[in-house]
Order: structure tokens, then sequence, then C-alpha cells
């Protein structure tokens, strides 16, 4: 019996916001491209809560905008509330988190994707990883369809033999009861692929108009809202925003949970697989934080045209009927009519340790992974790991040298580093504590830092490049001049820097010694510099960062010169670990397994110390000596 055959450059398995980024990079870059969903209606869908960004979250979307991806300009297009966490703190942690219109925000993306050039979205699920002599050569369908291609990657995010409980109710379902994916678990296991199992969940959706907002505390979105995309007007998102409630849960809301855990599948064994320990379900936070008499709950909307309205902070497996009665103890649910109950959902992922930085997988030639799949957790993780995904495939198809964000240069560095490095065992979260250079890492100079890679990559166009190239050129220029122009202690300065709570000048000094001082900010310098240019908002934020800072951020750029020399230790692929002495049993178990590309790389491999990195260099200095002697 014949079936369909096709052939495109590279495969996309899974339309989640992975697979997304994925297939637009590498159609963008002119591949034929075809990217597999089980369900059209599930392209860049929110099952969970339904906003973009976040603590360090944020960080990760600005990234994937600089490198050229789509997230940024969506969110921008389909939010409907905006604020940016953390500014009363230092701006490494300054955050954007948008509240989106869930429906819109899927439909806005799903727009993007069938209006690229090369890209074709299938309704499909794949069912087998197709190899040739140890390089992917397409993909078979459940239908028996195959689509050959020179590359492929794997963005399933949590629909992998996924099964959705609470209490005692089971479901071999994806998310929102869409299809799960249940026949590419044995292929991927019979190419040696190591699979692990885990969980996430999600609250209860309410009915809007069932609640009583007068017991709750509104939380506005920011009066000036900035924009994800370095490429969006700000004037454009000046919206009328929507509002989101705070409550808290209470002892009597406790109590049920205590009474009922018994019954929750958590503590009971039918889930089987590994939570996410920063995102913890009500049941869990009540064990695990007994002194706790409240947690807080946030009451937000899906959407502008719809009266869902998201419980965050209390996702739940809990039985049906003990989940209506402990919704229904919080402080303005008391009547809440559910529209959607809590559930866990489980479901496969990989061991990441199996994949290289570039996301390809190390025992399969053009085989590459991202998002969820690997083991992280959030939309913003899977966009990220997604679009590196996409173009270290694209570059492989292209025959060109892949990329690697490394943990200097950004988050996504950071993300995946740890993913592919470290030992993760249930799923992975990004945080600002996670990033140790996070002061050069900040949300608001992505694109000064990752902008520059997108370009040369091909997804960013040279318009958008040399806007960059100016942007940095006026920077430069304002924090020179202000370094270079001098105020004495004059009665109009020293009356500024009394009104600013500032101590008086006792001698001459630059605006920019000025600006050095905490309680000093650009604006407050305006009636002592008349001759100050009209410079756009970000040009401002960044000369402000940049000189306040200055000696921070010159002591984090020597400690990266110090990392950068690990890094570019590149380790042979074909180094026999067994045949280097002194090197001890655990530390060679662990190099075999990881196979690091850099001695930096092998440095954060738990269970190799830096006496084994130093034994790792001087045998890898004497390989390179031979090397030459011979030559």
């Amino acid at each position: 019996m014949p079936f369909l055959e096709e052939y495109v450059d590279v495969a996309v398995v899974g339309a989640g916001h992975a697979g997304c980024e994925a297939s637009l990079a590498c159609a963008r870059l002119g591949l034929e491209t075809a990217v597999f969903t089980v369900s059209v209606d599930s392209i860049a869908l929110m099952p969970c809560n339904p906003n973009i960004g976040g603590s360090s979250k944020g960080h990760l979307v600005r990234e994937v905008d600089a490198l050229g991806g789509e997230m940024g300009k969506v969110i921008d297009r389909t939010f409907i509330q905006s604020k940016m966490l953390n500014v009363s703190k230092g701006p490494a942690v300054h955050s954007l988190r948008a509240q989106a219109d869930k429906a819109e925000y899927s439909r806005a993306m799903r727009q993007v994707l069938e209006n690229t050039d090369h890209l074709q979205i299938v309704q499909a699920e794949v069912s087998e990883i197709l190899t040739e002599e140890g390089h992917v050569s397409g993909v078979r369908l459940y239908s028996g369809a195959v689509y050959h291609a020179k590359a492929v990657i794997l963005c399933t995010g949590t629909y992998l033999r996924a099964r959705c409980i609470y209490g005692d109710v089971s479901n071999y379902t994806g998310p929102n009861g869409l299809q799960a994916a249940n026949h590419l678990t044995d292929s991927l296991k019979s190419l040696g692929i190591e699979i692990y199992r885990f969980k996430t969940g999600t609250p209860a959706r309410i009915d809007g108009r069932t609640i009583d907002y007068s017991k709750m505390e509104e939380q506005f979105g920011d009066s000036r809202v900035i924009p994800f995309s370095f490429t969006t007007d700000p004037e454009s998102v000046q919206i009328d925003q929507v509002s989101c409630w705070l409550t808290y849960t209470n002892e009597k809301t406790h109590e049920i949970i205590r009474a009922n855990l018994d019954r929750s599948p958590l503590y009971s064994g039918v889930i089987e697989g590994t939570g996410p320990r920063y995102c913890p379900s009500i049941e869990d936070k009540v064990v695990r934080f007994s002194d706790k008499n409240r947690h807080q709950v946030f009451i937000e909307p899906e959407g502008r045209y719809t009266t869902e309205m998201y419980v965050g902070g209390m996702s739940s497996s809990l039985p049906e009927d003990v989940q209506h009665a402990m919704y229904h103890s919080v402080p303005g649910l008391e009547h809440a009519k559910i529209v959607r109950n809590a559930y866990a959902i489980e479901y496969d992922c990989i061991n990441p340790q199996q994949l290289y930085p570039t996301l390809e997988f190390k025992n399969i030639k053009g085989l590459f992974s991202g998002g969820q799949f690997n083991g992280s957790s959030g939309y913003e993780e899977a966009a990220a790991q997604g679009l590196i995904a996409g173009i270290n495939a694209a570059m492989e198809v292209l025959g060109r040298d892949q990329i690697v964000i490394d943990r200097s240069q950004g988050y996504i560095g950071v993300l995946i580093d740890d993913l592919v490095t470290k030992e993760n065992h249930e799923p992975y979260r990004m945080m600002t504590s996670r990033s140790e250079y996070r002061l050069l890492l900040r949300q608001d100079n992505a694109d000064q830092r990752l902008t520059p890679i997108g370009y040369q990559v091909g997804l960013i166009s040279e318009e958008r490049y040399q806007a960059l190239k100016e942007k940095i050129r006026r920077i430069d220029e304002e924090k020179n001049r202000l370094e270079s122009r001098m105020v004495g202690a004059s009665r109009e300065v020293q009356e500024l820097l009394t009104a600013c709570g500032s101590t008086p000048l006792k001698t001459a000094v630059s605006l920019a010694e000025i600006l050095k001082r905490p309680e000093i900010h650009y604006k407050d310098l305006a009636p002592i510099d008349p001759s100050r240019p009209e410079l756009p908002q970000d040009i401002i934020e960044q000369v402000e960062i940049d000189i306040k800072y200055d000696g921070y951020i010159k002591r984090q750029m020597k400690q990266v010169e110090q990392f950068k020399k690990l890094e570019g230790r590149r380790i042979p692929e074909d180094l026999d670990y067994d045949q280097i002495k002194s090197l001890r049993i655990e530390a060679v178990q662990k190099l075999k397994l990881c196979k690091p590309i850099s001695l930096g790389q092998a440095s954060r491999i738990s269970g190799v110390s830096p006496a084994d990195i130093s034994v790792l260099l001087v045998y890898l200095e004497q390989r390179q000596t031979k090397k030459h002697v011979d030559e």
C-alpha cells in the first residue's frame, strides 16, 4: 500500500512556543520547513497561566526578540495588562511581565506562521523519527506518510504520552483536553534516547461573573507600558489595561487540603512524574510551608472577550469535590463557579544531558530538541530553546557553523548550559539567581548583547542592525559628554543636590560623577545641563545604568574574561578520558556521559572537581604539544 512521501529541509515536531520559534527561524532562513501539530488549534497555546515574562523570564523574551524571534512581537500585540517587576531593586533583576489574551495570542502567532514563506503547517501526529547511519533522515506520521528531512527538531512540549489527573480521574489527553501524542516515545527509545517522566499542573478556571471582587485587592498595570520587542513602537502599547486581583488562602483552606491529602494523586502514588520545585501545587505548599497561615492567590483574566479567570497560585490535582470546597473557602470565591477543574499532567521528556549546547543530540546527527521536552518549564524557556534549536538546525542544513550562546552572553546561555551540563531531576525553571553575570545580562541591553548574533545568523535585517549600531553610538556619545562636562559648586548646583537629598559639592566634578550618586537620576540634571541633546528613553536608561554601575560592570567583565579562557579551551570530541591518568573514576564517568565541548563546561559538571580540571588542562596542553612535534 503506497503512502504519501514529501521532501522538506526541516521537520519540526510540535507547534507550541518552542516549535513556533524553531519553524519560523528555519523558514526565515530560506529552508523549506514543515511544522507538525496534533491540532492546529493548539498552536502557541497557553495551557497554564496566559502570561509572558516575569522574573528572569522577561529577560528570555527580550533575548529571543534580540536574536530575531517572534514571542516579544506577538505579546506586544495581544497583552491586556503589563507590569515591570522588581523596580524597587537594581536593574539586573528588573523583569517585564504581561498578561495575555490567551485566544488572541494563539491566533496572532498562528497568523504569523501561516503567512511565512517556506513554512507549511501539518495537522498530524509524528510516530517515528527516521535515521540513516547515525543521521536523521525524516519523520513518519501515524498515517504512514513520510516526510524526508535533512534536520528534525523535537518540540513536543507536554504532549508525549500525556496523562491529565485530578483525584481518581485520569485521562490520557494533552493539556486542555487536546489529543496526546502516544506513538513517538517508543521510536525515541529505540534510538537510544533516555526518557524521563515529568509532571506539571494548572489551577481551576472560574467564571468571573461569580467572583466577589470587593473582598480582593485590585492589581493595576503600569501607567507607562514598556514593550517587549525592541522593534515595537512604545506608543502603540499604551492601551486601556485590564485589572488583575489579589486574595489569599486561609486556615480553613489549609484544613480542607490537609484533610484530603490521602485523596491527592500526588501523595497516593498515582502520579509518578517529578513536578517543578519552584511552582508547587497548593497541596504541596500547605505541606512544605506548614508554618504559613496563608498563601497569595492571583485572579487573572484569560482574555478580554471571556469571563474565564485563572486562579494563580492554586494549581492542584485534588478530587473535584475537594477543589470546590477549597476554592470556595478563599475570600471572594465563596460562590465561584468552576469552568474547568484544576489538574496535573504527566508527560515524557528527555534527559537533556544527551544534547550538545547547540541542542543537537550527541548520538544522532541532525536531530535537535527544544522546549519542555528538554526537561524545562515555562513558555519563555521553551521559546528560547526552540529558537536556538531552529537556528542550529538551519546552520546544519546550510553547512554553516552552529552557534552557542554562552553564560556570559545571555540568560539563554545559562538556561541551555544548565540543562545540558547539570543533572536535572525536575522541570527546570529560569531564575535570575542562576546567572553569575546578571548585572551584564540585563533585560534592557539584550539587543546590544545578542542582535549582532541574530544579524550574523540572518534573522536580523540590515535596517535593524544599523539602527542598533546608531543606538550604541548615541549611548557612547552621551556617556562621553557627561564625563567631560564639568560643573562647579555654584548655588544652582548646590540647590539641585539639596533638593534631591544629596550632599553638596566641595569641588568641581563631571556630570557623570554626580549621576553616580544613587539618589540622582539623569532627568534631575536637566537644570544644570542646558546643552543636553534630546534622547529617547531607552538610550537615557542605558546611559544612566552604565554610569551608575560602572565599577560593578567592570568587575563582572573581568570575571567574564577569566570565564572565557576556560570556555575557549575546546575539548576534542574523540578524547578518550580512560587514558588520562590521575582523573578520578567519578570524573571519568561524568565526562564520558556529558561529553563537554570545553573546559568551562567540564568545570560545571557535578562530580568533576577543580583538581580534575587541572589534570584535564595539563593533558590537553601535552596533547597539543605532541601534535605540533609530530607535525
